[in-house]
């Protein structure tokens, strides 16, 4: 059973755990990026780093003597470092040897599930993207650019911070395969909105005369301008409720705010009338 990590660090097999170690500082020395300034020595670095994560640690080395390089899809590792070290190496190792890989890995997205049949590499890309209020209440064409290509999003109608959207073949490739580009989405807020739910919220402003005697004012909704019947004695702040006018059959509540007039703005004999009149 070959057991090429023990060749990385130039080691038997047989080696204890100090001798492993000063093989690793030996040679960690002579590769280090500010040591050594050819262009291979970061790469050879980075190798020996992954190797003495595994052989350095009695736990991993104990699960990797028992499989030796099957756990490499039958590759010597070195072969095998080189063919993933662009897609998620740590992941990789993480996914054997549950976690704590830290040395010479990029960070990624995804995992590896390890079986009988060696590594299945998870060629999914996780993003988030934020994408504007009104387009995810009704829906629509997003665009975006992923990797230098625009991309046009559908947005189904009603979409919410958290959900997530697979585009199809746009994530890694590896050995033939393509994964998916699954984006989490996140709503910018609005101004003039407000959701709950299903439910939207508005705020509008309503003259005082119509809060006062009643009478019907013009609204924009997402679903085209409509006019609602505002009751009289209304009060600030007081909502209606247009049924249907939500998000997927949700309503929307309209909360009324009464436009005050500047005493400046009345008829002076208005402005006289109420002032001796109006209740205190």
């Amino acid at each position: 059973m070959s057991k090429s990590l023990y060749e990385v660090l130039g080691v038997s097999e047989n080696a204890t755990q100090d001798e492993i170690k000063k093989a690793y500082r030996k040679l960690a020395r002579k590769y280090h990026p500010d040591i050594c300034k050819k262009p291979e020595c970061e790469e050879k670095f980075k190798e020996i780093n992954t190797a003495y994560e595994i052989l350095g640690d009695p736990e991993k080395r104990k699960q990797y003597d028992q499989m030796g390089d099957a756990m490499f899809n039958g590759q010597n590792f070195q072969d095998f470092y080189r063919q993933h070290k662009d897609i998620d190496l740590e992941e990789i190792l993480n996914s054997i040897f549950g976690g704590g890989f830290s040395r010479g890995f990029g960070g990624g997205f995804g995992g590896f599930d390890f079986g009988f049949g060696g590594f299945e590499p998870d060629l999914d890309v996780h993003a988030r993207i934020q994408i504007p209020f009104d387009i995810a209440v009704k829906g629509g064409v997003f665009p975006i650019n992923y990797n230098g290509e625009e991309l046009k999003l559908r947005i189904p109608p009603g979409i919410q911070t958290g959900q997530k959207l697979r585009v199809r073949g746009k994530g890694k490739v590896f050995q033939g395969r393509r994964g998916d580009l699954i984006l989490e989405i996140e709503v910018m807020p609005s101004s003039e909105w407000e959701r709950k739910g299903n439910d939207l919220y508005k705020k509008v402003d309503v003259p005082l005369k119509t809060m006062i005697f009643g009478g019907k004012i013009g609204v924009d909704t997402f679903k085209g301008h409509i006019n609602v019947k505002v009751p009289k004695n209304s009060k600030c702040c007081q909502k209606l409720r247009v049924r249907g006018y939500g998000v997927n059959g949700g309503d929307l509540y309209l909360e009324l705010r009464p436009i005050i007039p500047k005493v400046e703005e009345l008829d002076s004999e208005l402005a006289k009338m109420m002032e001796e009149k109006l209740p205190s």
